[in-house]
């Protein structure tokens, strides 16, 4: 449910209305934006709460550094290709190569 607060009139004549959201419970009210009054035109600014940006963000890195973690911690699914392996198996090739 939007809340309207009191008209206050600026020294140039622009009346602004605030907007905030009840909250539930108790919960307060959150800032949703103000409106903006004049003889020219009437604009809405809305109110953006950066702390919400920021959480979004810490929370995707942390994500990020989790599976990154996991992928190093883990090993992969495929064989583990070092020099030893890599020449039994050239070393195979050749001998099943002269086989034939």
């Amino acid at each position: 449910m939007l809340v309207f607060g009191e008209p206050y009139e600026a020294s140039n004549g622009t009346v602004i209305v605030t907007v905030s959201r009840k909250g539930w419970g108790s919960r307060p009210e959150r800032p949703v934006g103000i409106y903006s009054v004049s003889a020219e035109n009437t604009a809405w600014i809305p109110a953006v709460d950066t702390s919400l940006h920021a959480l979004i963000g810490v929370c995707t890195g942390f994500a990020a550094a989790v599976i990154g973690t996991i992928a190093v911690l883990r090993r992969p699914p495929w064989p583990e290709m070092t020099e030893r392996v890599m020449t039994a198996i050239a070393e195979a090739r050749i001998a099943e190569s002269r086989q034939r």
